[in-house]
Order: structure tokens, then C-alpha cells, then sequence
């Protein structure tokens, strides 16, 4: 919404080069950069192009919030087990037919005391493309699984994949969300390897870093069991997603 105003902006200047210059392909050249802006604003949720999202904590100390998308899974016991071991709370973008498909799992998330949030009923992959109205129902509809099933409520949404746009735009403040991204992601379902994994969180995490996990296999399993002893090791305690929106209620 806030970038209505400079899209038509843009337009306008666009159609003024082509109708007083005579010229096409200053118009195609700025087109296509202008288009180019946009699907990397849809993109990257870290540049708020759409959404303000929330991305990292201001804080002075250093503390980082796991979270872990796309659950509850058959190996989110494990990452629980492993979490209740170090005493971590973590943060869980949950998936409403995940939900559905692992209810006891995602009452054991809550139970320990991990937060929860909406990650859509079915992560869908033509998501992007969704219209508000669909959007809409997509984020409630996980809603009222997480109700039914947890007992529970939350204002925290993760867009899949990050994606952003003017409908989900619409979609989260008809819902009354806030939008939670990152500045540290993992790339955990895209890279095998491991200690490639490790590394890239490791040699990008700063004090109050947001960091994109999934609970969805043991590869990953593997490399949170190495980042709590490099978050020991550095002295890194960890927060919770909702420590940042309650505080900014007060």
C-alpha cells in the first residue's frame, strides 16, 4: 500500500520519456529495473518493500531467536528434546495441515513452553499468487486449527517463503498480525551439506539476530545439535519472537 503512490510515480515518468522522447528502449531499460525492484521486494522480506516485517531485535546483548518453519513434523520431537536439554525456548511457524497431521506434537510445542505462530493452513505454493480474500482465509483457517487443537491464539504470521506482495500486505493487517522474518537464513532445505549450513548461520549471526530453521529433517536436526554449542561457546543466550511484539505493546 505505502508504494502505491510511487508506483503510479514511476509510471507516469515512464510513459513521459516514451511519449516525449521518442524513445522505446529507455522505456523498456526502465521497465524492466523497475520491475526488477519489485520481484526482489517480493522477495527479500528483510527490505520491508511490501511489509514492515519484523526481522532482528535492538538489543545491546547478545541473545538470538531460533525458529523453525514448516512443522510440526516426525522430527520435531527431536528438536524438542534436544531444545528441553539445553533449556532454549524456540519459536514455531506452524503449518495448519501439519497441525492436523500432528496435533499431540504441536500440544507438546505449546505444553514447554515454546511460541507459537500461523505459517498458513497449507503453505501453499502458488502463494504469491493468492488474492487477499484467499490469503485471508489461509492465515484464519490456520488459526482456527491452532484454536482447536492447542487452545491457543497468536498474532505472529511468517509468510511461506518470505513472499510479500500488496495482497498478503492487505492480508496480514485484515488479520491483525505481525509479520516475522530474519537476517540470518539457514538455506537448510536447499543445502545438503551440513558444515556449509553451520557456517553460513554462524559467520552472519550478530546480537539480536532472527534465524530461518525448519524442523523437518535430520540434516537440520544436525546442525542445531553444533549451533547450541557455538551459542554456549560464544555466550549467546536466546529470545522468543514475542518478547519483540509485547514490548511493543507496552
Amino acid at each position: 500500500m505505502k508504494h502505491y503512490p510511487f508506483i503510479l510515480f514511476y509510471i507516469f515518468c515512464n510513459v513521459f520519456i516514451y511519449a516525449f522522447q521518442g524513445s522505446f528502449w529507455v522505456y523498456v531499460v526502465c521497465f524492466i529495473a523497475f520491475s526488477a525492484v519489485v520481484v526482489w521486494g517480493s522477495f527479500d522480506i528483510e527490505l520491508g518493500y511490501f511489509v514492515n516485517s519484523i526481522t532482528h531485535k535492538r538489543t545491546k546483548i547478545k541473545e538470538v531467536a531460533l525458529t523453525f518453519d514448516d512443522g510440526p513434523t516426525e522430527f520435531t520431537p527431536k528438536f524438542l528434546d534436544l531444545l528441553k536439554e539445553h533449556q532454549i525456548k524456540a519459536t514455531f511457524f506452524c503449518i495448519g495441515k501439519q497441525i492436523e497431521k500432528y496435533p499431540e506434537t504441536f500440544q507438546r510445542i505449546i505444553a514447554e513452553g515454546h511460541t507459537v505462530g500461523n505459517h498458513t493452513l497449507s503453505h501453499s505454493n502458488s502463494t504469491g499468487f493468492l488474492s487477499t480474500s484467499k490469503m485471508i482465509e489461509e492465515i484464519e483457517n490456520c488459526d482456527q486449527v491452532m484454536n482447536d487443537v492447542g487452545n491457543i491464539k497468536t498474532n505472529l504470521y511468517r509468510p511461506p517463503f518470505g513472499v510479500t506482495n500488496p495482497n498478503i500486505a492487505k492480508a496480514i493487517s485484515k488479520t491483525s498480525k505481525h509479520s516475522i522474518g530474519w537476517n540470518v537464513r539457514s538455506l537448510d532445505t536447499i543445502i545438503d551439506d551440513e558444515r556449509k549450513i553451520y557456517r553460513r548461520i554462524t559467520k552472519t549471526l550478530k546480537k539480536g539476530s532472527i534465524i530461518l530453521l525448519h524442523d523437518t529433517s535430520d540434516k537440520t536436526y544436525q546442525v542445531v545439535v553444533d549451533l547450541l554449542v557455538f551459542l554456549k561457546d560464544k555466550k549467546y543466550s536466546t529470545f522468543t519472537v514475542d518478547s519483540i511484539t509485547n514490548s511493543k505493546k507496552k
